[in-house]
């Protein structure tokens, strides 16, 4: 366990710093003067003076913030005067640059996905999506999709990669399917109805595993690279898709706590592999976990850069800001609201952890 905390602080720190390196990047650009560089949260461990920014090492190890000159006057401690800010400030620079500064965190976010994902295909290939066994009595060999077949498209989402087929599945509830497929160079198109399976309380559509995998040249590592990410992109939004359609239970949402212990699954299931598995296993879970910080981000939630850039956005439709008291209690709230989630969250998984 204690190697699998190692793996998950190091991959959370490299996720984090990336995104708030992003922040500070793109803000120091656009003239926006940056306060402190914060990893982790809570009680501070370690401060380092710069000239303008202070870098902070924090208690817990589940966070951070890029804190911009001016952000901490939204919400004015009570009675007391206004800090007169200069054109650096957060508030004072132009809007176009404070979108690009909140922005910045989940571009780095995505990017870091990419190099993750181009590492992982450089070494591992990719799954293509051709079929390898149609499974007997499915809905797939209804509709007569065999062996070899190479799906194309589903519902009109182009299909580059076999796990898009999976998640597809994955996160069908019996909606019908429009499966645009190839065989033997000739397109086809056929549609199918996923069916119930009662024992594994979930829709199969009948295809099992990928028929082919492809060990990419240099050109071909950009492109999968580039597919690779998009999937967990996909796999990001899609899961958020259900949970607003009500397909999910406290069961399916797990944070710090929970990671670890899929950190520590995923270690001893491969550790016996070697290091070189273990390696690229846990590159992939990175992938996931940057790309997805950078969807949660993007959420209209206060206190998140998707809260931040929907005030942004509104002063930019307005041509003038949101009252900086007003959009400071706003983002107060939120971070009360995330707050309690995570409390709620964390609970959630050390009873899972236990038992």
């Amino acid at each position: 366990m204690i190697v699998s905390i190692l793996i998950f602080l190091i991959i959370f720190s490299v996720i984090v710093i990336s995104h708030e390196f992003g922040h500070f990047a793109v803000a120091r650009r656009g003239g926006i003067r940056v306060l402190e560089f914060d990893i982790g949260m809570g009680p501070v461990l370690f401060r380092k003076e710069g000239k303008e920014t202070d870098l902070c090492i924090r208690l817990l190890p589940i966070g951070g913030a890029c804190i911009f000159d001016g952000m901490e006057e939204m919400v004015p401690e009570e009675g007391e005067a206004p800090r007169e800010l200069d054109e650096h400030s957060f508030p004072n620079t132009p809007v176009g640059s404070r979108i690009a500064a909140v922005l910045a965190g989940p571009m780095a976010n995505f990017i870091l996905g990419f190099v993750f994902s181009l590492i992982l295909v450089a070494f591992t290939g990719t799954d293509l999506p051709v079929i390898r066994e149609i499974v007997p009595d499915s809905a797939a060999m209804e509709a007569g999709l065999e062996a070899g077949d190479v799906i194309r498209k589903i519902n009109g989402e182009t299909i580059h990669i076999y796990r898009e087929v999976s998640l597809i599945s994955a996160m069908n509830y019996g909606e019908p399917l429009h499966i645009t497929y190839e065989r033997d160079g000739e397109r086809r198109t056929v549609d199918l109805i996923p069916r119930f399976d009662e024992e594994d309380n979930r829709y199969y559509i009948g295809i099992m595993g990928s028929g082919e995998y492809l060990k990419c040249n240099p050109v071909q590592v950009f492109q999968y690279g580039f597919y690779e990410t998009a999937y967990w992109l996909k796999a990001t939004y899609k899961s958020l898709g259900l949970i607003f359609r009500g397909h999910f239970s406290k069961d399916d949402i797990s944070g710090p706590v929970g990671v670890v212990k899929i950190v520590d699954d995923t270690y001893t299931e491969t550790a016996p592999y070697g290091l070189y598995a273990v390696f690229l296993t846990f590159l992939s879970l990175a992938s996931l976990l940057t790309v997805n910080l950078g969807v949660i981000n993007l959420l209209p939630i206060p206190a998140l850069d998707g809260g931040r850039l929907l005030f942004l956005l509104l002063e930019l439709v307005r041509g003038k800001p949101i009252p900086p008291e007003k959009e400071g209690m706003v983002h107060l709230a939120g971070f009360a609201f995330l707050m309690l989630v995570m409390i709620l969250v964390l609970f959630n998984d050390i009873s899972r952890f236990f038992h």
